[in-house]
């Protein structure tokens, strides 16, 4: 069997952790529900840790949560502070070893850490610690995080967790649990998301705030890049850990991983999704009959387009709901074809009509090209392909699981050569700034909002030690 790729880029994976003053309460169906919110942000595999009396116990396997968490599994695992994760590889294989939490257990005490991020300077770290002696048991740069904490551990929970967020380099929004405390943590840029909410007698740290919405909480506010948030039953303590560092968070979030009901740094994902297709229609307008998008991913920018351009909104195309993230073909000559099981034609509703068909990004084509296909077939006069989010055509070393370069489409064509590829009549792609323009609101930047754009221009916020970006082609 050939799994055929997904022909988006993924995000690496989602935190989702609470903390309640309240030794009683049970927080487990919480991180549970919390973790169905985030789905989106890893299917691979799922994990829930819990501290309760002292210890800290956890349960993890592969697949959806839904499967990997059965209502027998959850019946006796109980605890007051609980954190979870959904993961999606980028760093390390999939396999049930680099399943998260990772949780250490020693003489102090133990600890479980949920990592959404790649340090781009793991291999060095792993290396220094196996000569130190400390055994790794996954291939997953998430370990190296809890096992420098571990290590320094005796310094006390702030130093341990700062001496280790000093020598690791890279992308992480981290949700640490202890015997007694919950802990959040962003790098210094921020570029992976981290939110905090209030529930009850009690926070959530969570990768979007949809996700504390689902459990009944209130979102409190963005983790700022480089801060680190201690939570006790007492209180919950704010440290900033590092210089003034430019804010550089992963413009990816707004363009296509975050829920369009999330909140990130400040910015309703829905609204720059709909700016974003606004700002497109003035950038590059199309004749157009209908503006549709192509599910479910480019409604919002589609509704957008169609609203700036003076043109009606439609549904179009259909996606199935019961059709997962990726797909099994038994014979890679049948892959293609196989695709129709996921996307339909409204037939009545494209007929002779000419079509703007929005989507937030192309990275292969494969989808691409089989929509324009299918809405050609089905008597579409013309259709017009129209990208919320600029070209993307270098990798991503922060927590994307980006294809090498000579896979990413866009990197091996001109937007012409890419049109005729595509088959569609016409393309046009967002610009940056039309990006920018659509997170912040305003045209330009502003001077104190900051953004990563490496994967469309190949500017990156951070070095990544020791690797030769042109390998990655």
């Amino acid at each position: 069997m050939i799994e055929d790729r997904p022909d988006k880029l993924r995000e690496e994976c989602g935190v989702f952790a609470v903390f309640s003053a309240d030794a009683e309460r049970d927080v487990t169906p919480l991180v549970y529900y919390g973790l169905f919110s985030l789905q989106h942000r890893g299917q691979e595999s799922a994990g829930i840790a819990v501290a309760k009396n002292g210890v800290i116990e956890c349960r993890k396997g592969m697949g959806l949560v839904g499967d990997v968490f059965k209502p027998e599994m959850l019946r006796d695992f109980h605890g007051s502070a609980a954190v979870g994760h959904v993961r999606y590889s980028t760093a390390g294989a999939s396999a049930i070893e680099n399943a998260q939490p990772f949780v250490s257990r020693f003489k102090l005490g133990s600890i479980a850490v949920a990592h959404n991020g790649t340090l781009t300077n793991a291999d060095v770290v792993r290396e220094l610690l196996e000569d130190a002696g400390i055994g790794f048991t996954s291939t997953s740069d998430s370990e190296v995080i809890v096992n420098l904490i571990a290590k320094n551990y005796k310094k006390g929970l702030e130093k341990a967790l700062t001496d280790t967020i000093k020598f690791v380099k890279g992308s992480y929004a981290l949700a640490v649990l202890t015997n007694d405390a919950l802990v959040g943590v962003r790098d210094p840029n921020g570029i992976r998301p981290l939110c905090l909410g209030k529930i009850d007698n009690g926070w959530i740290l969570s990768s979007e705030s949809c996700a504390i919405d689902a459990v009944g909480g209130t979102l409190e506010r963005d983790i700022e890049p480089g801060e680190m948030i201690i939570i006790s039953k007492d209180n919950a303590l704010s440290f900033s850990f590092s210089e003034k560092t430019p804010r550089a968070i992963c413009s990816f979030e707004y363009v296509y991983f975050a829920r369009p009901d999330s909140i990130v740094d400040g910015v309703d994902v829905y609204e720059s999704r709909v700016r974003a297709g606004e700002i497109l229609a003035r950038e590059a307008p199309a004749p157009a009959d209908l503006v549709i998008g192509a599910p479910d991913s480019g409604m919002p920018a589609a509704i957008g387009y169609g609203r700036s351009a003076g043109a009606p909104f439609g549904l179009g195309i259909v996606k199935s709901k019961y059709v997962g993230r990726t797909f099994i073909a038994p014979d890679p000559n049948k892959r293609e074809a196989a695709v129709s099981v996921k996307h339909n034609v409204i037939h009545s509703e494209i007929k002779g009509k000419r079509i703007v068909l929005i989507d937030d990004s192309i990275v292969r084509g494969t989808t691409s090209r089989r929509l324009v296909s299918i809405l050609k077939h089905a008597g579409a006069s013309e259709v017009h392909i129209r990208v919320s989010s600029p070209p993307v055509r270098f990798p991503c070393f922060f927590g994307i699981d980006t294809p090498h370069r000579n896979d990413l489409i866009s990197n091996m064509n001109s937007v012409e050569e890419l049109k005729s590829s595509l088959g569609a009549d016409s393309l046009a792609f967002l610009s940056v700034d039309g990006l920018l323009e659509s997170i912040c609101g305003t045209p330009g930047y502003c001077g104190y909002c900051g953004y990563c754009f490496g994967c469309f221009t190949g500017e990156y916020p951070i070095p990544a030690p020791g690797e030769n970006l042109a390998n990655r082609c």
